[in-house]
């Protein structure tokens, strides 16, 4: 385990894990360019001294105050010192973006094939993990089975077991005859291959023919099927062009039977809505008339102009006179 880690001993004989406080590092809000990789410090558990390998059924609970190894912790702060020495080295030698000139700022700017959304808020997710206190491994062991039976010995003396001169013979005709064997083997192994790549060859060959037959068929069916579609088309063509040209002779002989009895009937209805007339009419009507009730009209306006005035200058004088005989009365 890589991480450094603290265990406290409880009161009631049971032990807490807690781990030393690390400083979030700054996390850019753009990805990490592909070259740039992180360094973790990885542990085996395996070489872990709480880790107890082998049978752990007869080992008894005995509670063991956990003491803190000071080789452990020096080699564990010698790791750390090392590691920051080397994250600080990797940071000074990294290629950074020059500082901008003066009255100028830097701005990011995303080169990515697709834009995202930019936003100061990091999603942050906290995991934690538990282990469990180990104990440790007792220096002798809990349980040793007691000894049973009798022992027994044997002597065997030098040439009892394998007599070389007698017994290499049927050894030396198993691998020779083994050696034939496998060559034999071998050489009809070759034939055999021989043969089939004979085979292969004769069939690739047959399927070759077979597929350019097929080729040729396909090609021969497609150019038929584009003829017969060149053929139909021009057949719906000439069929479309009989059918316009039945319909136009149709909407002919329909538009002048139509036609001929609606010209006299339109040159009645516009004669008896007086879009023909007689110039001379119209001309009575349009100029002769209008200049009549004018004149007219200017006549009747002199004489009533004439009449009012007669009766304005008559009762002018009416009264004159009725004032002149209230004066004699009055004398």
């Amino acid at each position: 385990m890589a991480f450094v880690s603290q265990s406290h001993r409880a009161p009631n004989e049971s032990y807490t894990f807690a781990s030393r406080p690390r400083p979030v590092e700054n996390r850019s809000k753009y990805r990490e360019p592909p070259s740039e990789q992180t360094h973790s410090n990885y542990g085996n558990i395996m070489y872990d001294r709480r880790v107890v390998r082998g049978n752990t059924y007869a080992q008894l609970i005995i509670p063991t105050t956990a003491q803190p190894d000071p080789v452990e912790a020096q080699r564990q702060q010698e790791n750390r010192r090392r590691a920051i020495a080397r994250k600080r080295a990797r940071e000074q030698f990294r290629p950074s973006t020059p500082e901008a000139l003066q009255g100028r700022k830097h701005i990011d700017v995303q080169t990515e094939l697709y834009l995202e959304e930019l936003s100061d808020v990091i999603v942050a997710t906290d995991v934690e993990c538990q282990t469990d206190a180990f104990l440790d491994k007792p220096a002798t062991p809990l349980f040793i089975p007691a000894k049973s039976g009798k022992d027994v010995e044997t002597q065997i003396e030098e040439g009892e077991l394998f007599d070389f001169d007698r017994e290499v013979q049927p050894v030396l005709e198993v691998l020779v005859g083994k050696t034939i064997e496998q060559s034999l083997e071998e050489v009809m192994e070759e034939e055999e291959l021989a043969c089939l790549r004979a085979q292969q060859r004769a069939f690739e060959e047959l399927r070759n023919n077979e597929l350019a037959e097929v080729l040729r068929l396909q090609e021969q069916e497609r150019r038929r099927s584009e003829e017969k579609g060149r053929r139909i088309a021009q057949q719906k063509e000439v069929l479309k062009k009989e059918k316009e040209t039945a319909e136009k002779i149709a909407a002919r002989a329909y538009t002048q039977q139509y036609l001929a009895d609606l010209l006299p009937a339109v040159f009645t209805s516009l004669r008896s809505h007086g879009y023909f007339y007689d110039p001379v009419e119209k001309d009575i009507e349009n100029h002769f008339f209008p200049w009549l009730m004018a004149e007219v009209n200017n006549s009747l306006e002199k004489r009533y102009t004439a009449r009012e005035l007669l009766d304005t200058i008559i009762h002018d004088v009416t009264r004159k006179r009725l004032k002149m005989f209230k004066e004699l009365e009055t004398q």
